[in-house]
C-alpha cells in the first residue's frame, strides 16, 4: 500500500471512527485512529499520513487544536473537518487552520473522499441571493462564542447572557444530525 493513501481519522466516538475505518480501509486506505490531540501527537512520531478527517468537537477540546498540528506536521496534508455543529465561525477558522475543506455531519466516505479532491475550492459555486435569518445569526454567533471559550457550555452561555439549560437546548435543537 503506498503512503499516499495513508489517513488519520481523529474521532472520539469509537463506533463512528470504526464504521469510517472499515468504509476506507475498504478502498484501500491505510487507516489509524485517533482520538485527541494527544494521540495525534504521538502518532506523527511514527507516521506521516497524506489524508486527515478530524471531528470539530473532541472530548478533550477541540478539533482546531488536531487541525493546527496536522498542518503544521504537513502543509500538503489534505484535511476535512467533520462535524455535527457546522458554522461558518468554525469553518473559517478551520480553513484559516490548514483544513482543505469542512463537511456536516452526516457525511459518508464518498463525501469526505470528494472533499479530499476539491481541496482546491471552486470558483463557479452558484452565489445565493437569500438573506441571512436572525436565527442563522443567533447559530453562528452561538458557535462563536463556543469556538472562544473551547467548547465550554457553562462558559458560552455566560459570555452570551443566556442560562446554561437554554444554550444546551439550542445546541441539542440546532444540532445536524
Amino acid at each position: 500500500m503506498s503512503s499516499d493513501r495513508t489517513l488519520l481519522i481523529i474521532e472520539d466516538d469509537p463506533s463512528f471512527a470504526r464504521a469510517l475505518k472499515r468504509s476506507f480501509e475498504r478502498r484501500d486506505y491505510e487507516v489509524h485512529l485517533c482520538d485527541g490531540l494527544e494521540s495525534v501527537t504521538a502518532l506523527l512520531q511514527t507516521t506521516s499520513p497524506h489524508y486527515a478527517v478530524v471531528d470539530l468537537k473532541l472530548v478533550g477540546g477541540s478539533g482546531l487544536e488536531c487541525v493546527k498540528t496536522l498542518h503544521a506536521h504537513d502543509p500538503d496534508m489534505k484535511i476535512v473537518v467533520l462535524t455535527g455543529f457546522a458554522s461558518i465561525a468554525t469553518a473559517v477558522e478551520a480553513i484559516k487552520l490548514g483544513a482543505c475543506h469542512y463537511l456536516a455531519k452526516p457525511s459518508n466516505t464518498d463525501d469526505i473522499e470528494a472533499a479530499f479532491s476539491k481541496a482546491d475550492g471552486d470558483a463557479a459555486v452558484p452565489l445565493t441571493n437569500r438573506a441571512t435569518s436572525i436565527k442563522t445569526l443567533e447559530w453562528e454567533r452561538i458557535h462563536e462564542t463556543l469556538v472562544e471559550t473551547d467548547f465550554n457550555i457553562s462558559e458560552t452561555a455566560r459570555r452570551l447572557g443566556m442560562h446554561r439549560r437554554t444554550l444546551a437546548r439550542k445546541l441539542e435543537k440546532q444540532r445536524v444530525k
